[in-house]
């Protein structure tokens, strides 16, 4: 019984590679088209179209900030940090823009494949964790929501039990969400300083 390789095909990805003419740079190219990347060198900034990279390597010894068409840490795809200089400075730097896989330089026949795969791996699961934090401080959001809507229908003279109810019954009545229900009555209550009758089930 054979076994299915998990390993992704990377033939066809574009890589963008930021970093001074150098020996590192011929390095990477050899390996990037032995693995049928196509690769892109710039220096001393990323141009736009970089935006649409399927990797990016960057030079960390002599990287700055105004290279990078995208916020400090923020980069839409995986990055590779080019490390050469080990000073603490640098490697503060790389790690403030979330390398999700390094190179020591000099950089000879091997390592980059092994690179592309970790980088590739490292920015998925950093998005999956980014992407439930969102999700879950946006039920939190609704939570409360929910907690102020209840309030501002307990102040037209309901305990919070009957406020609730009230709440679950304009959500039906409206056929909108319980939590877009929240949202309409806590935009009411407060544009009008309060839920008014005419609004309730």
């Amino acid at each position: 019984m054979s076994r299915v390789s998990h390993i992704p095909n990377l033939g066809g990805a574009r890589a963008f590679v930021l970093h001074r003419p150098h020996a590192t740079v011929s390095a990477i190219a050899r390996q990037l088209a032995a693995i049928g990347l196509q690769m892109v060198d710039c220096w001393p900034e990323l141009p736009a179209e970089a935006l649409a990279a399927d990797f990016v390597f960057f030079d960390v010894d002599l990287g700055f900030d105004q290279q990078f068409p995208w916020p400090r840490g923020a980069a839409p795809m995986p990055t590779i940090a080019l490390i050469g200089s080990e000073a603490p400075g640098r490697i503060e730097w790389a790690l403030s823009h979330k390398a999700d896989a390094q190179l020591l330089k000099p950089v000879g026949n091997a390592g980059v494949y092994s690179a592309l795969l970790i980088a590739r791996q490292s920015f998925a699961a950093r998005r999956q964790l980014a992407d439930e934090v969102a999700a879950l401080q946006s039920r939190v959001a609704e939570r409360q929501t929910i907690v102020r809507a209840v309030t501002a229908l307990s102040g037209q003279g309901f305990d919070d039990e009957r406020a609730y109810a009230q709440l679950r019954s304009l959500a039906m009545n409206w056929q909108v969400s319980l939590e877009e229900a929240a949202r309409r009555v806590v935009a009411m209550a407060e544009k009008e300083g309060g839920v008014d009758q005419s609004h309730r089930a």
